[in-house]
């Protein structure tokens, strides 16, 4: 049986699509307010720093030489800013490894003079290290890296993820707002489907769009059900207007024709005008349908000994006795009835002239597929979709072209009006095979 293609739903399609563009615009301002912030920060971490440099060289350089060294010991025990002597052995590492500390070394070395150092580690220590000399003295000043970087990597991960979250929540109203009138219109129109034909919307929404495409479903549905109504009336009086004179006409055969086989001609004419109004009927018949257990096995063989004319067709039926579906019953004996009648009419063998029949049945899940198979020519390929079309009949078909062109149209409404699909196929060794999928009970 085909199966129907996975997809999301038109809710999470809209949501998906909806948090794509906010979170893109959420990065998007991050990116751009990370690149804005980054040279503020930039200089205003190097003029801080240089301020810290020049008031500690003026500090030591309004001491004199025992208390520059006082000054540096006091200066070097501090936690935010530390002064130490620079000595011909240390060790450092340039400050300047990435855009913006490199910034921040060019501010510096602008503000301090060409002879100031800006280091990032000295003899294995880290920080932002700044040489400055004083007369013929040289010292560090170390600012805590605190002061000097831009913001740290989680604070960015903690604005981005509240973003995030903000956006998901955000998507999530705004999908639901915009699919509540398409949710309600896809309620409302399966309403109408089951053959509820009272539904109505909202014809006083805000939205105009909204607004009009329910003014149009209402005035759809009004239409529909004033149709509804018309047929109903169109086939009680089918019955009366044209089978009355039938029956006349019948009397009159059977009263006014001497001839036997003329007799027998025309009464076979009047069944053949009898069964195809009965077609028609069946087929425009409302869609209400009560849906109950349903004993397969019984119904094949009530149907089958409806067709009592063993040269004509044969039925064999494999159906388990206890299989049981959900269905209507009198639907679902209109089903079986209507494919016995097209295998006796055009699946018939070509050596025996008799259409043998067989019913057979596979339990697939929840679902029963009951198929019913004939051993006659079979259909060619491209015309098995158009066989369920009202009034088509393929080529062996119009040649005996007796009765209305509806069985296998009768058969596949009665077949969506209890839930169940209808699949005509070749079978591979021959004849055609109707496959029934049915929700089984139990």
């Amino acid at each position: 049986m085909p199966q129907r293609p996975l997809g999301l739903s038109l809710f999470w399609r809209t949501f998906v699509l909806l948090a794509i563009l906010l979170a893109g615009g959420v990065f998007a301002w991050v990116q751009t307010l990370r690149a804005m912030e980054f040279e503020p920060r930039a200089v205003l971490a190097a003029q801080q720093t240089a301020s810290l440099v020049n008031l500690t060289r003026a500090a030591l350089e309004q001491a004199d030489g025992i208390n520059r060294v006082a000054l540096v010991k006091s200066l070097g025990a501090q936690q935010a800013v530390r002064v130490r002597p620079r000595e011909p052995g240390d060790r450092w590492e340039p400050f300047a490894v990435d855009r913006f500390t490199r910034r921040v070394s060019e501010e510096l070395i602008g503000a301090l003079g060409a002879d100031a150092v800006v280091a990032r580690s000295v003899n294995g220590e880290p920080g932002l290290w700044v040489g400055f000399p004083i007369e013929r003295d040289r010292y560090w000043l170390q600012a805590a890296p605190a002061q000097t970087g831009p913001l740290g990597g989680s604070t960015w991960a903690i604005w981005i993820g509240i973003a995030l979250a903000a956006t998901a929540l955000g998507s999530v109203g705004i999908a639901r707002l915009i699919n509540r009138p398409l949710q309600q219109l896809s309620f409302a129109a399966s309403r109408i489907r089951d053959g509820d034909l009272d539904s109505r919307l909202d014809e006083n929404t805000i939205t105009s769009e909204i607004r009009e495409v329910n003014r149009g479903f209402n005035r759809m549905a009004r239409e529909l059900a004033r149709v509804e109504e018309d047929r109903a009336v169109m086939l009680a009086g089918i019955s009366h207007d044209l089978r009355t004179p039938l029956a006349r006409l019948r009397l009159e055969t059977e009263m006014s024709v001497q001839d036997e086989e003329a007799r027998r001609n025309m009464a076979l004419d009047i069944d053949q005008l009898d069964a195809i109004i009965d077609k028609f009927m069946d087929y425009a018949r409302p869609g209400d349908t009560r849906l109950m257990p349903v004993n397969v096995a019984q119904l094949v063989d009530r149907e089958a000994a409806s067709l009592r004319d063993p040269s004509q067709i044969r039925i064999l039926s494999r159906v388990p006795a206890d299989l049981e579906v959900l269905g209507d019953e009198t639907e679902l004996g209109r089903v079986f009835l209507n494919l016995f009648e097209n295998a006796r009419r055009y699946g018939r063998g070509t050596e025996t002239g008799i259409a043998e029949v067989t019913v057979s049945t596979v339990t697939t899940g929840p679902w029963a597929i009951v198929s019913v198979r004939d051993q006659g020519p079979g259909v060619a390929p491209e015309k098995l979709a158009h066989l369920t079309t009202p009034f088509f009949r393929g080529d062996a078909a119009r040649t005996a072209a007796t009765g209305a062109g509806l069985g296998l149209a009768i058969v596949d409404k009665a077949m969506q009006r209890i839930g169940g699909t209808l699949e005509l196929a070749n079978a591979p060794e021959g004849g055609l095979v109707a496959h029934l999928r049915l929700k089984r009970v139990g």
